[in-house]
C-alpha cells in the first residue's frame, strides 16, 4: 500500500505536548502544570464562550435545539483543545450529522439486537487498562465479524454507543483514544461486506462530527485484499488522521512502540491474558444495571 497514506513512524513531541501559541489553546498536558484554579477558570471561560456563540448564531434550529449544558459543551471543547470556534463547528456538524442519519441512533441502547451482537463479538472491545498516556484503547478482532447476522453499520453503532459511554469521563475527553484493528484471518468473503458508502459514513462521523480524539489507529495482520479495500477511504481522510494511521502487518514490535505490551492481550504480543470479546459488553451491561438501581433508590 502507498506509504504516503499509511505510515509507520515514531511518536513526536507533538504527540505529548500540544499548544497553539497564536491562539493560546492549552492541551491537557499543559493544564496539568498550572494551578487547578486557573484550569477551572479557563474551562469555565471556554464554556461561556461556546454557549455565547450558540445563543448568538444565525442558525435558529441549532440555537434552539443543540444542548447547551456545561458537560456537553466541555466534550466538544476537549475534542478541539478548547478552541471555541472549532468546538462550535464540531458541535454544529454533530447536530446535523445525527439529524441526517437518524437511523443510526434509533433504538440506540443495549436492547438493540444488532448492537449487542456486535459487542458480543468484541466489535468493539475496550482494554481493561489505559495506555501510558492515559488513553482508552479500542480493539477490534475483525475475523470475529459474523457478517451474515449484522452489518458494518451495526459495528459502527456499537462503536458510537461505546463512545457515548466513554466520553462521559473527563480524562477520556482530554486524552483521547487509540484504536487497534487486528485483521488476522479476516477472509476475502468478509472484505466484500466493507461497503464503501458505509465506510465513508463512518469516516465522516468519527473524523468531522464526533467529540472524540483519536490519537492513533493501528492495523495489524492485514492481508493484501484488506489493504486494497481500504484504499477507497484515503481520499476522505484528513492529513492529521493519515498521520495517525499505522500499518504494522505481522510486525508487532512496531505496534509496541506506540502501545506498550504491558496492557495488550497475548494475541497482540502483550503481557495480558487473551482478550475476552464479551468483556466490554458485560461492563456496559453492569453499568446499565447500576444506573437503574440508582434511579430506583432516588
Amino acid at each position: 500500500m502507498d506509504t504516503e497514506y499509511w505510515t509507520t513512524r515514531n511518536p513526536t513531541m507533538s504527540d505529548y505536548l500540544e499548544f497553539d501559541w497564536r491562539t493560546g489553546v492549552l492541551s491537557n498536558e499543559i493544564l496539568k502544570t498550572v494551578p487547578q484554579t486557573k484550569e477551572i477558570f479557563d474551562r469555565n471561560k471556554s464554556v461561556l464562550g461556546l454557549r455565547k456563540m450558540l445563543r448568538q448564531c444565525e442558525d435558529l434550529e441549532l440555537r434552539n435545539n443543540a444542548p447547551q449544558d456545561d458537560s456537553t459543551l466541555l466534550k466538544f471543547l476537549y475534542a478541539r483543545k478548547f478552541d471555541v470556534q472549532e468546538s462550535f463547528d464540531l458541535l454544529k456538524n454533530f447536530y446535523y450529522y445525527r439529524k441526517r442519519n437518524m437511523d443510526l441512533f434509533q433504538n440506540f441502547n443495549l436492547q438493540a439486537l444488532d448492537i449487542v451482537k456486535a459487542l458480543e463479538n468484541g466489535l468493539p472491545g475496550v482494554l481493561p487498562s489505559k495506555d501510558r498516556k492515559g488513553r482508552s484503547v479500542f480493539v477490534f478482532n475483525a475475523s470475529n465479524w459474523d457478517c451474515s447476522n449484522y452489518t458494518i453499520i451495526s459495528i459502527y453503532r456499537a462503536l458510537l454507543f461505546s463512545l457515548e459511554h466513554l466520553i462521559k469521563d473527563t480524562p477520556n475527553q482530554a486524552n483521547g483514544f487509540v484504536v487497534i484493528v487486528d485483521w488476522t484471518e479476516f477472509t476475502f468473503r468478509q472484505v466484500t461486506h466493507l461497503k464503501p458508502g458505509a465506510l465513508r459514513l463512518m469516516i465522516e462521523g468519527l473524523q468531522d462530527c464526533y467529540p472524540a480524539r483519536f490519537k492513533g489507529i493501528h492495523f495489524i495482520g492485514q492481508p493484501w485484499y484488506v489493504e486494497a479495500a481500504l484504499t477507497v477511504i484515503k481520499p476522505f481522510l484528513k492529513e492529521k488522521i493519515k498521520d495517525r494511521m499505522y500499518v504494522h502487518g505481522n510486525n508487532l514490535s512496531t505496534l509496541h512502540e506506540h502501545v506498550h505490551r504491558d496492557i495488550l492481550p497475548a494475541e497482540m504480543g502483550g503481557e495480558q491474558p487473551s482478550y475476552n470479546p464479551r468483556s466490554w459488553l458485560e461492563k456496559l451491561q453492569l453499568h446499565m444495571i447500576q444506573n437503574e438501581e440508582k434511579k430506583n433508590t432516588t
